[in-house]
């Protein structure tokens, strides 16, 4: 009885939120080191945590108990200036997160996966500092559309944050040649590219550019908002 009675007294809009709703604890640490949650400080962006699937380079699920893309503050604002500068220009057109803020135990994880091998050249070694994504200074992303596109008889051809029809030539997080920003001359010349995937790439790193981040030459889809150097000085690493 004294079960039932805690139970009816429990606050109506629990029962209401989902498990994606809640914060996990994970999440509310990030919170309370100051970060924020991409989806409410900044509007229009569409997120979509790749390690939160299987469909990474790792092949596996790598964030069981985060489901949010954080950032630290002067980043999403820096990406809502990309987003402002993007949607001025291209209104068709809106960002997509697939990783921001990542902690440090995970980094170790994906370091694990390509220790040894040719592809540790695309992951930042935890004993080494990390990387930007370890601080909430870096962000993975892509395009998307920003609303339904329907053709003239209203049918459905692309759902808002969608990317199909937006190649950039590569999958994100593939990690190979046909990724790198600086041959994208090459890879057209040899036919890898298309100019369509050129064209976009080059959209997504100029409202990148305008909200004061600076494209990965080895990830077309990597872009950090402050130097390695800046970031160990000024800013501590997500444990």
């Amino acid at each position: 009885m004294r079960l039932f009675l805690s139970l009816l007294f429990l606050p109506l809009s629990l029962f209401g939120q989902s498990a994606a709703e809640r914060r996990t604890p994970l999440e509310r640490s990030l919170e309370q080191r100051g970060l924020v949650d991409v989806s409410v400080a900044v509007p229009g962006v569409f997120v979509s945590l790749m390690y939160a699937r299987p469909d990474n380079f790792v092949g596996r699920v790598l964030y069981t108990d985060l489901h949010r893309a954080y950032l630290l503050p002067e980043t999403a604002r820096a990406l809502h200036r990309a987003q402002t500068a993007l949607q001025r220009k291209y209104p068709d057109y809106a960002l997509k997160v697939y990783d921001a803020a990542r902690p440090m135990r995970i980094q170790q994880r994906m370091w694990n996966a390509v220790a040894g091998t040719s592809k540790n050249i695309y992951v930042s070694n935890p004993a080494h500092g990390g990387g930007l994504h370890n601080y909430g200074l870096a962000v993975d992303l892509t395009l998307c559309w920003a609303r339904d596109v329907r053709d003239g008889s209203g049918r459905l051809l692309h759902a808002a944050g969608d990317t199909t029809g937006l190649s950039m030539g590569t999958p994100i997080d593939y990690l190979g040649a046909a990724a790198h920003v600086r041959d994208e001359a090459r890879l057209l010349r040899r036919g890898i590219l298309r100019p369509e995937h050129v064209r976009l790439r080059r959209i997504l790193r100029e409202a990148m550019s305008a909200g004061g981040f600076r494209v990965l030459a080895t990830e077309w889809w990597h872009f950090n908002f402050k130097t390695r150097a800046q970031a160990r000085a000024h800013y501590t690493p997500i444990p």
